[in-house]
């Protein structure tokens, strides 16, 4: 079913899409320009056979070592190049048609990769070092948002709101985060625990990531304001701004910013 909107609110989205675009730039070349070499392991461990014992035992490797401040800029960069995208020519007019449907289809293919980037800055962060530990979480994130858009595509045809796809994303968003906090309260063992900056970054985007489910929980459940789609939007778009840009000057004041 086709939501109409006065085109003025579309132009004052474009203008906002470009603004946010705009800030999501500047942070990330600021990111790639303000950040130290700062790297961390990426390890693998495969079984070999231990000549002494004679049996088949794992042997950590470290494959490579990865920069973080480029991943950090790297989640700015999408936000950006997504924001810019949807403000021009034949695409704005594309975003603009999928609007008026109830479904923005640009939004959930770069939540896809940029969400799915800083879920694995955060797992690095805890600990999580094993290489294919961290493309399954990014995977998994991915799935999660990708049912977010299964949830505002199918609900464009039925009378009454279909939740499957919203309940299978929480199941599948939630696994990167159980396997985070098992990593970071663990962290230090007896001697001590894991730096203070890593605990406000877990807590502080597990709470946006939520209130990002929230958003769409109120947009169907026709709460207040958000009985106007383009409402949620707006909410969408600067729950983006703010997670990123909490995430990557937090990430920054932490590991990245020049002794």
């Amino acid at each position: 079913m086709e939501i109409f909107f006065d085109d003025s609110k579309f132009r004052k989205i474009r203008v906002f899409n470009l603004l946010m675009g705009f800030l999501h730039l500047f942070q990330a070349i600021l990111m790639l320009f303000l950040s130290t070499d700062f790297s961390l392991p990426i390890t693998s461990a495969f079984v070999e056979m231990n000549l002494s014992s004679g049996k088949l035992e794992p042997v950590l490797r470290n494959l490579f070592d990865l920069q973080i401040g480029p991943l950090v800029a790297g989640f700015l960069f999408l936000s950006a190049l997504a924001h810019f995208a949807v403000s021009y020519g034949g695409i704005y007019q594309w975003y603009v048609k999928n609007l008026k449907k109830g479904i923005n289809h640009a939004r959930w293919l770069e939540y896809a990769l940029s969400s799915s980037l800083m879920m694995v800055v955060i797992a690095l962060l805890v600990g999580v070092y094993d290489g294919l530990t961290l493309i399954l979480m990014f995977f998994l994130n991915a799935a999660m948002i990708l049912f977010g858009w299964l949830m505002e595509l199918h609900n464009q045809s039925t009378a009454q709101t279909n939740w499957a796809s919203y309940i299978f994303g929480c199941i599948a968003g939630a696994v990167p985060w159980v396997v985070v906090a098992f990593y970071l309260f663990n962290a230090g063992g007896d001697a001590g625990r894991a730096p203070t900056f890593v605990y406000w970054i877990f807590f502080s985007i597990f709470i946006f990531f939520n209130i990002f489910a929230l958003n769409m929980l109120f947009q169907y459940k026709r709460v207040g304001k958000w009985k106007e789609y383009l409402y949620g939007e707006r909410i969408y778009i600067v729950l983006s701004l703010v997670a990123k840009s909490l995430l990557a000057w937090q990430v920054f004041a932490g590991t990245l910013r020049p002794v």
